[in-house]
């Protein structure tokens, strides 16, 4: 990923400060997963805690205004020079739910946890996950195509690459779901 693109994608999450959790059933089989992380060390070029803004150093000697929410806390603790370590995941999983006729949907979760208050360096992590259940309406082994319908929109027809996933769609049944869970973590830490 480029830098440029990397500090901006860590910039707007670290805006969001928002995360989540989901349980895993008894029921639920993974299909595969992926996973993508980014790391970015800058420096504090500005404080402005009145306003709950700061400027961070971004590529090329350019310079980044981050609008953070009254929830950061601590800002009075940041000063100009200090290290900012912005570290965020994205992840996705694919998950089968092997009861049929469970509901299509979307959740959205997140939660928060700060620096603890020992703690003089503001910092904290973030989570957000988002999870999509599309229903399988058709299965077509020869083509190893499955056809989901997905909470909002049209049947979209899946391509199934992976062998070893091939030889287990003959164990799928029109009516189970398939649940997409989009994961994004943002670690924040600051150092003198």
């Amino acid at each position: 990923m480029k830098p440029n693109r990397s500090f901006t994608h860590a910039v707007v999450l670290a805006s969001l400060m928002s995360t989540a959790s989901f349980a895993a059933h008894a029921a639920d089989i993974p299909l595969g997963s992926t996973s993508l992380e980014s790391h970015l060390v800058t420096q504090v070029l500005a404080v402005d805690a009145a306003n709950h803004q700061v400027t961070l150093a971004g590529p090329n000697e350019t310079q980044v205004p981050v609008q953070l929410t009254d929830q950061a806390k601590n800002l009075h603790n940041l000063k100009v020079g200090d290290k900012v370590d912005i570290r965020v995941t994205r992840s996705i999983a694919y998950v089968l739910d092997t009861d049929v006729d469970s509901a299509r949907g979307i959740t959205n979760d997140s939660a928060i946890t700060r620096a603890t208050k020992d703690n003089p360096n503001p910092g904290g992590e973030a989570i957000r996950q988002v999870k999509v259940t599309s229903k399988i309406t058709h299965i077509d082994l020869k083509k190893h195509e499955v056809s989901l319908l997905p909470p909002e929109g049209k049947v979209k027809v899946v391509k199934v690459e992976d062998p070893e996933l091939q030889a287990r769609m003959k164990n799928l049944k029109v009516g189970q779901t398939v649940d997409a869970i989009y994961t994004e973590v943002l670690k924040i830490k600051t150092s003198r």
